[in-house]
């Protein structure tokens, strides 16, 4: 029976991890609305989350609406609908594929970061340096980077959304010899403000995961530098795991 054991000691360690995960969040959430505002802190972070990840929104986005177009082309034109490309690559990338995507990337990128960068700072115990000084590390360092992925997921799917429409403009009207104007007419017949809202609101929440995650990872990391690489990539499989499922309840509520 060592295999039920086994099973219930997984079972019970993942409910264990998704409680603390949840107290981190509510604490996280409780210091957020208590002075003071580290501004300095927050722009740095908003600069790290957001600025030094356009580079690779920008390719991702690019070749992403490259090959939708590419590819609805090549399965439209055996309907006779080839003048739908537009509006499929629109709608693709405001209302799915530019926040999640984009959220895959940054949780790669900077959710590796936050959580390797607070997991040194844990076994170095410079974390509980702050708390000997009276400054809240919650505070001080989980919530510049909550406050900064809310803000710049969004943002950077803004960037995304435009590239991959842009992209599979490219590719629609200068490979596959479109008509330009059918082309962006079809693309904005069809795509409402209530799609490309959506996708930021889809956004903003697949920040704040990331930002979550990340942080409690690294302030519960443990075990010198082989704790910080488990931390680390904890960090980024539970991110991008929990922005898939998210992804479905939330497209689920809001369409």
């Amino acid at each position: 029976m060592n295999w039920l054991e086994d099973i219930g000691l997984a079972v019970a360690h993942f409910i264990e991890e998704m409680g603390r995960i949840m107290v981190f969040f509510i604490e996280t959430l409780l210091w957020l609305f208590r002075p003071p505002l580290y501004l300095r802190n927050i722009f740095k972070q908003m600069e790290e989350i957001g600025v030094n990840s356009v580079g690779v929104v920008i390719i991702m986005a690019s070749f992403t609406g490259m090959v939708l177009a590419l590819q609805s082309y090549t399965g439209f034109k055996r309907f006779n609908a080839e003048s739908l490309v537009g509006t499929v690559v629109a709608l693709s990338m405001t209302r799915e594929l530019g926040p999640v995507l984009t959220g895959l990337i940054v949780a790669g990128r900077a959710g590796a970061s936050m959580a390797a960068e607070l997991g040194t700072m844990r076994v170095t115990e410079q974390i509980d340096a702050l708390a000997t000084m009276a400054t809240n590390p919650i505070k001080y360092l989980a919530v510049p980077r909550v406050i900064a992925g809310f803000i710049m997921l969004p943002l950077l799917t803004i960037i995304s959304n435009m590239l991959g429409i842009f992209g599979g403009y490219l590719v629609g009207v200068k490979v596959l010899d479109a008509n330009p104007v059918v082309y962006m007419r079809r693309s904005f017949d069809y795509l409402e403000m209530n799609d490309v809202f959506s996708g930021l609101f889809k956004a903003a929440i697949f920040g704040l995961i990331i930002a979550v995650i990340s942080c409690y990872k690294g302030f519960y990391a443990a075990g010198g530098a082989e704790g910080v690489g488990k931390a680390t990539t904890g960090a980024v499989v539970i991110s991008m795991m929990l922005i898939l499922i998210s992804d479905y309840f939330l497209t689920a509520i809001l369409f």
